[in-house]
């Protein structure tokens, strides 16, 4: 069929669609590319009206996908206009060329972006009526097409003639959330308008069910999508979106009011339940979370009535809570407590500058006295300031401090800013009055991160990528991983950087070197470093005792600041010089070269190198950020790759004589000492472990990952996840109580890792200890017809297979005792998954008076492919 010479006179478009059909068909594209340049110009009608008839009858023209035919004819008519552009619509009568609008319009029912764009900008649609417009996107919403609707309303430019809500809420409600975003991002009022609108979702009054019943009956919506508009997860999306469009919170009180909620309650478990926060710190915040919100402090109350009736009644007088507001027994309480207590929140308790000598000998101490730290808050100090630090050849220790928001302020900024050297150490109150904006500080802020003459020591995460988002784009690309956090925070502060970047020079980052420091497996105080990470880890490793971290969560906006966290923001910066001094000493001891500049150069460069090939994986970090390896919350976070040697030592092998002694292990622990709650991406992890005889809860499918670490509160459970999650669980449980184990790998390998981990040793005895089903270490021993008949009820036994002394009908023993975990039912016995018997084993193929043939089936195949797992763990004669 020669579909490339068409009739002299012009070509019909019917004729033009079956041949351009035909070569579709025969998948013949570049034919039908010639055929169709060809075509459109030789067709006996105008091409805009014969092109319309075209699309019109094209089979699967409302699909608009890139695979179908009108899609594929759309864009080969896009490149014969290009060639042609007298072809317009303008060029046509005024009353033809609205006829052909129309026609258009109506073809207009497909969200693929360049089929609707095609169309639009051929047409000129934007130019139609715009009730018109209105119309067919209203008709699109009575049949159920939100998402259409919402993409051509959003390229019609329609979003100031449509009911907001109407578009929306469906998209919302089916989990299409980003596209209805994306329909009101740069309209002001209606990004305002959805905001106070899911906020108003959050009320507590406010039932999702019953809105979707009553608007939305027609919607048939997912478990899934219905659980993403609960308040719980939807307060986190109205705070973004009120960041992200840059709208006061005051339009989300709703949500904020929850956010404290949770807050207040994360405060508590770090204080009550962790106690990794003193008692100052955690009273700081508690004020700055609950503010003067009266609801939010009847609740604290309330939650601190479980750890005593005096604290509870001394923040009830605080708060000047009402009688009548007040839980049982505070009023009774408040009558009894001494005088001392009732102004214990007025006082402040004096606190000498030298700490105690318990703490002395724990942690790392500044060798300064309390007069060589000068505050400075005023232009004069600034000047005594520069003209110490901004001297040839010195060298100086940065940090900084920043108030943790947990979440309920959108914006952070820099308060302190600690400036050490050995002689002195500055410390910059951003939070005096006018000091922070004025012109005199940004200028010194420029001239010393500038100044190639001073040696600048600081922590990667608090200083180059700190000041990434300030630095010149061809230094910007050297800094380090992210802190987003962080890069926030310093701009918010000093939005001057932003518009013009800041240079710096003179930079040491010791991160870098302690990356380069554990690559080299040097032995220096690795013993106690397993608790320890970070810049405490650098110190203990390098200076022999860590640092203390109890004020890292200071309200650091508060002031007069206490005496423990000026000290604490003295030792961070000041500590920096010192391993630099022991450093600089003796690099070889630590695996460094002579100059270590060159190691922060060359680190800089790898990762300059490698950019690329970092968002071409980021995916993959993100799902595996421990880099395939497992992490556990408290553990050491730069873990060097393991070596030849330390693979030989996981599979068995004897170690080399001149191999340095290993980490000490902790404890061994018996099967059923171990208590774990494995995720729902683990289940396969939590079979091989209940085989082994360990306590294990495992989530369901359609159970939320924080379910994880509510069992493992109420239940001092383990957490064991991998991927993403485990950076939310491991904030909410204690330290070590989270293991993050490579999603790759697969469960018989995970398990023995976890065995490895928390040093569990299984014996034959544990093998099948425990139900597999349901969780439980007690066995119960049934007759051997029971066993027949309930194993012919669920199908696992056929009629042939059964005893002719065993009726499927016979009733089970009465007098025989189930166990609290199971049931009956209509003659059937049931096994509770979440039931939790007492730790008692009763299993009938263990006991002696258990007669032959009586016990429960087992898979012995199984059983014997255990004690293969047990010969990798622990090698030994061979089974």
């Amino acid at each position: 069929m020669n579909c490339t010479t068409p009739g002299a006179k012009g070509l019909d478009p019917a004729v033009l669609r079956e041949q351009l059909f035909h070569l579709w068909s025969c998948l013949d594209l570049q034919t039908l590319h010639l055929a169709a340049q060809k075509g459109f110009s030789n067709l006996q009608n105008d091409p805009l009206e014969a092109f319309l008839t075209i699309l019109e009858s094209c089979p699967g023209k409302q699909k608009g996908r890139s695979h179908t035919l009108g899609a594929h004819i759309l864009k080969e008519f896009q490149s014969w206009l290009k060639e042609h552009p007298q072809v317009t619509l303008s060029s046509l009568p005024q009353q033809q060329a609205t006829g052909l609008q129309h026609r258009a319009l109506h073809l207009l029912t497909d969200t693929q972006t360049s089929f609707v764009e095609g169309l639009i900008n051929i047409y000129q649609l934007t130019t139609l009526d715009p009730a018109t417009l209105r119309l067919h996107v209203m008709r699109l919403l009575s049949l159920k097409c939100y998402k259409e609707a919402t993409v051509l309303g959003a390229k019609l430019n329609l979003q100031n003639e449509l009911n907001m809500e109407e578009i929306c809420v469906p998209l919302i409600i089916q989990g299409k959330r980003a596209l209805a975003e994306n329909y009101i991002t740069g309209h002001d009022h209606l990004e305002r308008q959805l905001v106070a609108l899911l906020d108003s979702w959050c009320h507590p009054c406010f039932s999702v069910e019953d809105m979707i019943r009553k608007r939305f009956p027609q919607l048939s919506v997912s478990k899934h999508c219905l659980s993403q508009i609960q308040p719980k997860m939807l307060k986190k999306q109205v705070l973004r979106l009120a960041e992200k469009f840059n709208i006061d919170q005051g339009l989300c009180p709703n949500a904020l009011h929850k956010r404290r909620q949770d807050t207040l309650r994360f405060l508590m478990y770090k204080r009550f339940v962790e106690n990794s926060m003193s008692d100052e710190n955690w009273a700081d915040h508690v004020e700055t979370v609950v503010a003067d919100d009266t609801e939010l402090q009847i609740q604290l109350v309330e939650m601190l009535m479980k750890h005593g009736l005096e604290k509870s009644a001394q923040w009830s007088l605080r708060y000047n809570i009402p009688k009548h507001r007040l839980p049982f027994g505070v009023w009774d309480a408040q009558q009894s407590l001494a005088p001392e207590l009732i102004h214990a929140s007025d006082s402040v308790q004096s606190e000498g500058w030298t700490p105690s000598e318990d703490h002395c000998q724990m942690f790392y101490q500044v060798p300064l006295t309390k007069d060589k730290v000068q505050h400075v808050h005023t232009l004069e100090a600034l000047e005594g300031c520069r003209n110490t630090l901004l001297k040839e050849g010195a060298v100086v220790g940065v940090d900084m401090e920043w108030q943790a928001n947990f979440g309920c302020v959108s914006t952070q900024h820099v308060a302190l800013i600690q400036l050490a050297t050995f002689d002195t150490v500055f410390l910059l109150d951003l939070c005096a009055h006018g000091f922070c904006q004025h012109p005199e500080t940004i200028s010194f802020i420029r001239s010393f991160f500038s100044a190639q003459n001073v040696l600048k020591l600081g922590k990667q995460q608090n200083v180059r990528s700190s000041l990434q988002m300030f630095l010149e784009p061809s230094l910007a690309s050297s800094s380090g991983y992210g802190m987003a956090g962080d890069l926030k925070c310093l701009r918010s502060t000093w939005p001057q950087f932003v518009e013009e970047p800041l240079k710096m020079e003179g930079v040491l980052d010791l991160l870098n070197i302690h990356l380069k420091i554990q690559r080299g497996k040097i032995n220096c105080h690795w013993e106690r470093t397993i608790e320890r990470k970070g810049l405490s880890l650098l110190v203990l490793q390098v200076l022999g005792k860590p640092l203390d971290k109890t004020e890292q969560m200071s309200n650091w906006e508060k002031r007069p600041l206490r005496v423990s966290q000026i000290r604490y923001a003295v030792t961070d910066a000041y500590c920096l010089l010192d391993v630099y001094s022991v450093l600089s000493r003796n690099p070889a001891d630590f695996g460094l070269p002579d100059d270590l500049r060159s190691v922060s150069a060359s680190q800089q460069e790898r990762t300059k190198n490698g950019d690329a090939k970092q968002k071409n994986k980021k995916n993959k970090q993100q799902m595996q950020p421990t880099g395939g390896k497992e992490e556990c919350q408290g553990a050491q976070r730069v873990s060097p790759p393991c070596s030849d040697t330390e693979k030989g030592l996981l599979c068995g092998k004897k170690p080399p004589e001149d191999c340095p002694p290993p980490l000490p292990r902790p404890p061994p622990l018996h099967p059923q000492q171990l208590r774990v709650v494995c995720d729902n991406m683990l289940q396969g992890l939590g079979r091989y472990l209940r085989c082994l005889g360990v306590d294990v809860v495992m989530l369901e499918n359609n159970d939320d990952h924080r379910e994880a670490a509510k069992l493992a509160q109420a239940e001092g459970r383990v957490i064991l996840t991998c991927g993403l999650p485990y950076q939310t669980l491991r904030s909410q449980v204690g330290e070590g109580r989270c293991l993050s184990l490579n999603c790759s790998e697969k469960a018989r390998d995970q398990a023995v890792r976890v065995l490895r981990h928390f040093n569990v040793q299984p014996t034959p005895d544990d093998v099948f200890s425990r139900c597999q089903a349901c969780n439980s270490d007690q066995y119960v021993a049934l007759p051997r017809q029971d066993m027949i008949r309930m194993l012919k009820q669920k199908g696992f036994l056929q009629e042939n297979d059964a005893s002719p002394t065993s009726p499927e009908d016979e009733p089970l023993d009465d007098s025989l005792e189930l166990p609290r975990y199971c049931h009956a039912n209509k003659g059937r016995v049931k096994y509770s998954p979440r039931a939790q018997p007492p730790a008692k084993q009763l299993r009938a193929h263990g006991e002696e008076d258990t007669q032959p043939g009586e016990h429960t089936v087992v898979d012995f195949y199984f059983f014997f492919f255990l004690l293969f797992m047990f010969s990798l763990c622990y090698p030994g004669p061979s089974i």
